[in-house]
């Protein structure tokens, strides 16, 4: 295993790390022995952070990762969100009377004293740009509830935003071959100020597997099912704002990337890593073959420059312009 540090806290991470929002149901069907087995094999290859939310599973991968990590928690740095239970829009649900009672309830389902990092999860831009909510994590990490503190994000705009707050330690970003915008400004602008950045949907949802038809058909309780055209919560954590059909043809017409190495999954997270400015990416899991499979990007040849440049002329010239919602 590799490790990277997290922006300027001091703390070193797995570069392939993982989220657990498949584990928690959202994905289809799962099976909390596999999820189990799945983390401690994780855990086994040197993987030492994960990524949760009090909205996975309502909170149910959190309570796996307890499970998971028990007796483990100097070792073991586990990163979780708040603000989707409630309003994202309203102003109180980040009041600090909200905030802690979110923050209490996932240090009771991870059974652990204090939060590695604690993330705003996805909320409206008026909030960032408001900023009362850094002071309530301030209040938050000087009781000693939370190590450090970042932002899960939609766009590149409110990644702008956050980095204006001295303390905002992370950033967690959609970043992958099919999402390219956050390399114009944000990631470089985060690398220069010591901000860990922490890539999300690494993938595309699956498409960047090159396992997909177009006539595939997901599970009932799969987001990617019920929110291609953003229909439950914003269109860009579904295919990366594509649409299904198109990203499929699209991930098609990447399918040489695998040429020489693993697989194109493997090669298009390399990719990411490849960028030093990332911290870790944190693709998806449900069993131990999708974890070997995930870990397998460490063995994978990097690109070369003009394999880059051919990546990058791909995504201006076929890519963007497809892309909802925005970013």
């Amino acid at each position: 295993m590799n490790y990277r540090k997290l922006g300027n806290t001091g703390i070193k991470i797995s570069e392939v790390s993982f989220g657990t929002w498949a584990i928690g149901g959202a994905w289809g069907k799962t099976s909390d022995t596999e999820a189990l087995r799945s983390l401690e094999f994780a855990m086994d290859q040197g993987v030492n952070f994960f990524d949760t939310a009090d909205v996975y599973g309502d909170g149910h991968s959190e309570e796996l990762l307890a499970k998971a990590t028990k007796g483990k928690g100097d070792s073991i740095h586990i990163a979780t969100k708040f603000c989707r239970q409630g309003d994202i829009f309203d102003p109180q649900n980040y009041s600090y009377e909200e905030v802690s009672r979110y923050c209490e309830d996932s240090l009771r389902r991870l059974k652990r004293d204090v939060i590695d990092l604690y993330q705003i999860h996805c909320p409206a831009t008026e909030i960032l740009q408001d900023g009362s909510v850094f002071e309530v994590l301030d209040r938050l990490q000087r009781e000693g509830k939370i190590r450090h503190y970042g932002v899960s994000v939609e766009t590149v705009e409110e990644g702008i935003i956050c980095l204006e707050n001295p303390n905002v330690k992370s950033l967690q970003i959609i970043f992958n071959m099919f999402r390219q915008k956050p390399l114009e400004a944000l990631i470089p602008e985060a690398y220069k100020k010591g901000v860990g950045l922490l890539v999300r949907l690494p993938l595309a949802s699956g498409l960047l597997t090159g396992k997909f038809t177009t006539e595939h058909v997901f599970e009932e309780g799969d987001h990617r099912r019920y929110n291609e055209n953003g229909e439950a919560f914003n269109v860009g954590e579904t295919f990366a704002g594509l649409g299904f059909k198109k990203g499929v043809e699209l991930a098609d017409q990447l399918k040489w990337i695998a040429e020489g190495r693993n697989s194109m999954a493997s090669a298009a997270q390399r990719w990411i890593l490849d960028h030093k400015e990332i911290t870790c990416i944190i693709p998806g899991f449900k069993n131990i073959k999708q974890v070997q499979d995930n870990l397998s990007t460490l063995e994978t040849q990097p690109f070369t420059d003009d394999e880059k440049e051919k990546i990058q002329n791909f995504y201006n010239e076929n890519v963007k312009d497809f892309i909802r919602g925005a970013y």
